[in-house]
This record gives structure tokens, sequence and C-alpha cells, in this order.
């Protein structure tokens, strides 16, 4: 789907070092983006908006929000495209040197757009970076990386190595539909069972390692397109195509080796997937948040719910909070006239809060 017309638009490449990572002996930056603008224009109000590996410099959201006259940083930090590696600390210093570059062009109100997978990261820096953003926004945003990956992970899986070995008892995709309320108890604590052993086996792994001389090492992940609302639309019914998932089919995707999640260092594990360790669970970063937010959630969207948005919104600890359901999928990719309103949404909100 076309993102618009991008006439009269200036589109400036920034490329940065962060405080704890040079620039790199190829020449390149370790946070990099695009800066968005009307041409001519030096916007007092910039949105940015950064992913945990995601390259969002070309963010679908930019030209609308340029063409409305706001400043937006589609950023980048260290790990675009190298979510095996991702560690929180290191995330949340490079969007810092995002933020104060909008400082320093002279933008005095600033937006943070936490979309997808980024909006538990925005709220993690907003908690825990500086300088601090002045408004956040949560749009079709997973209420956190361990939430996501153990919401979507095939809990019928027995052996981690072995991508065929499966409890046929937990096989969703070997059940009648609708899911029973007994199967779905049963597959969700078997779900985060899944993610505990992982977890304990990446803190033995480490010290084993460790007892060697050896840091860490990379371990694959099999198998996660198996969250029950891709199979069964009663699970949650909303305006998305059932079943499905992001990936296409969810019994053909989650076959395949493309999964989130699907390579990891045991430290990345850790940092970023762990239910017991992880820092990038959305709610205690809620629960800091004292801006104005709004949450957006489309009813299309296939990989985020409308129960997902309550809990991001309930657990946003502002007294000035919004929570608006609009049509539309994941990125608005179905319709331009969906992408239009939700810009025209998010820019009406703004607006009355400067």
């Amino acid at each position: 789907m076309s993102d618009g017309p991008r006439a009269n638009l200036a589109r400036e490449f920034v490329g940065l070092p962060s405080p704890n990572m040079p620039r790199a002996g190829a020449g390149g930056h370790p946070c990099q983006g695009l800066y968005w603008t009307a041409e001519g224009t030096k916007p007092k109000v910039a949105l940015i908006a950064t992913h945990y590996n995601v390259d969002f410099a070309e963010h679908y959201l930019a030209p609308y929000f340029a063409r409305r006259g706001f400043g937006f940083l589609g950023w980048n930090t260290r790990y675009r495209g190298a979510e095996d590696l991702f560690h929180l600390e290191h995330a949340i210093a490079d969007i810092g040197v995002g933020v104060k570059w909008l400082r320093g062009r002279g933008a005095a109100t600033i937006v943070l757009l936490g979309n997808s997978g980024g909006g538990s990261l925005m709220a993690a820096y907003q908690a825990e970076g500086a300088p601090k953003g002045d408004l956040y926004i949560s749009l079709n945003a997973h209420p956190g990386r361990p939430e996501v990956l153990t919401n979507w992970m095939d809990a019928s899986v027995v052996d981690e190595t072995d991508p065929v070995a499966t409890d046929p008892s937990l096989d969703p995709f070997a059940q009648h539909l609708p899911f029973t309320d007994e199967f779905v108890v049963r597959y969700r604590a078997a779900q985060v069972a899944r993610n505990r052993r992982i977890t304990d086996w990446a803190k033995s792994e480490l010290a084993r390692l460790k007892a060697a001389g050896i840091p860490d090492r990379i371990f694959p992940l099999f198998r996660t397109w198996a969250d029950l609302r891709f199979i069964d639309p009663a699970q949650e019914p909303t305006e998305r195509p059932c079943p499905g998932c992001y990936a296409g089919p969810p019994e053909i995707a989650n076959r395949s080796p493309f999964g989130i999640g699907r390579a990891c260092t045991l430290r990345a594990w850790l940092s970023m997937w762990s239910l017991e360790t992880s820092r990038a669970r959305g709610a205690p970063h809620l629960a800091k948040l004292a801006v104005p937010s709004l949450v957006v959630q489309s009813m299309a969207d296939m990989g985020v719910f409308p129960s997902d948005a309550r809990n991001i919104f309930a657990n946003i600890v502002a007294a000035d909070k919004t929570l608006e359901l609009v049509p539309g999928a994941h990125y608005f990719e179905d319709s331009e006239e969906h992408r239009e309103a939700a810009a025209d949404l998010m820019a009406a909100w703004i607006k009355e809060r400067i």
C-alpha cells in the first residue's frame, strides 16, 4: 500500500555515535535514522519511533506526520537487524542519542511513538533513559518482549533442539475448534513453562561456558507462531482474518525458521525474552509512565489484540491517558483511509497537549 505522496517533504540522514559505542571501523554509526519534515520547516514538535530490531528509518507514518507539520525521526539503535545480540541498557542509551538530537534541533515537545514491538521499548526508555520525552503514544503495541514471545510460543514443543518433537496433547493445530476452556488453560500454562525452561537452561549454560572461558553462545528457537488467537477466531473476536498471523497461515509459519526470537545469545535471551529476568516487559515501565499517554489499537491487527491494548492502558500510571480502538491492520497497510484517519487521530491528540 502506498504511504501517500511525499511531495515537499525533506528527509535528513542522521548518524551518531552512542556514549558507549563509537563509529564503526567501516564508517557506520551505531545510531542511525531519517528525520522527516515538511520542506523548509523547523518543527517545534517531533516524534521519535524506535523498535528492538526492525529498521524504522522509513517508518510508514513518517510522511503523514511531516505533512501535518511535525518532525518525525525514524530512529534505529545498534540492534537494527541484530535482535540476537540485544541488551536493553545499550538500546536505551542509543534512543537517548536520538532524543537529544531532536532537542538540539529545536523540538520543544518530543513524542515517544511506541509502535508494535517498540511500545515497551519506548516505555522502558521513558522510565529509565534521559532526556525524557513529553508525550507517549502506544500504537498497535505488544505488551512486552517476553509476553509476546510467550503468547506466540508453541506449547507442544518438547525438545528445543528438535523442531519436530511434539506433545500431541498440546498441539494446537491438531485440536477441534473452538478450543475448549480446559485446553486453553493447559496450553497457556505450558507456554509459560516453556519460557521458564529456556531461561533455566540459559542460566546453567552461561555458568558452564564461563567455567570454560567462553562468554556466550547463540542458540536457535523453533515454532513461535502458535498463539491460540492466530488459530481460533473465538479466542478474541475482532475484525482480523483468522486463521492468520503476520507470517501467513499459522500452521505453515510455525514450521518455518522465521519466527520472532529465532536466534539468541544466552545473554540476549535473558535481557529480552525471559519472563523471569528480562527488563523488556512492558508493565513495570508503564507503571512509571506519568506523561500524557495515548493507546491506539486497530481492530484488524493479526498479532496485537484489544486485550493487549486494554492491559497497556490499565498499566499506564498517567492521569491523562486515552484508549482508542480504530479500524485497520497492524501497520494500516490494508487501507490508505485507515492510515490517514490514524494519523489525524494522533495529530489531534498531540495538538491538544501542546
